[in-house]
């Protein structure tokens, strides 16, 4: 019996585990898509239109996110143009890109990530609760079982971006 017990249990263990994962799975996905679909309602200066849309990643503590991100960018444009993702490790490594992905795992980097990239009509969206009083446009937040997002019309003014009347809509307004 006891061994019968213990075949239960990493049973139900091994089963916790794989819930977990495919959780994180679909949380990923469902972030990637939105990132995606931000791109649709917000507009950028003339001089950030040519060329490839560069999203940047700065961490990498979500490696699902940057795969559906690159699957996307594989198969999708961003308006007419053809979309990267690039990882950055550190805020130093952070070159032109028009969106900035912060990873919870860096998050205490938000505010020198937005100086950084205050120049350049940067989207910067966050993952973790603060990130909008740090300078993010958006903010992924996670509200009555939904992933839902924070946005700053402030910040997106700031950072010289045209945000839709309908983004703004569906989203939880931060302003400072």
């Amino acid at each position: 019996m006891s061994f019968m017990r213990h075949i239960f249990v990493a049973f139900v263990l091994l089963w916790v585990s794989m819930l977990e994962v495919c959780a994180q799975d679909v949380n990923s996905k469902i972030k990637a898509i939105f990132i995606y679909n931000f791109t649709k309602y917000i507009e950028w200066p003339e001089n950030q239109k040519q060329g490839d849309f560069v999203i940047g990643v700065l961490g990498n503590s979500n490696p699902n996110l940057i795969k559906e991100l690159d699957k996307m960018a594989a198969l999708s444009k961003i308006g007419s143009r053809g979309f990267v993702v690039k990882i950055y490790n550190s805020v130093e490594e952070i070159t032109k890109c028009q969106l900035l992905f912060i990873t919870a795992d860096k998050s205490n980097l938000i505010t020198a990530a937005v100086q950084k990239v205050a120049k350049n009509n940067t989207l910067v969206i966050g993952e973790n609760a603060g990130q909008i009083k740090k300078g993010a446009v958006i903010n992924f937040v996670y509200q009555q079982n939904k992933q839902k997002f924070e946005l700053s019309k402030t910040n997106a003014e700031k950072s010289g971006l045209t945000i839709s009347s309908s983004l703004v809509n569906m989203a939880i307004l931060d302003e400072k």
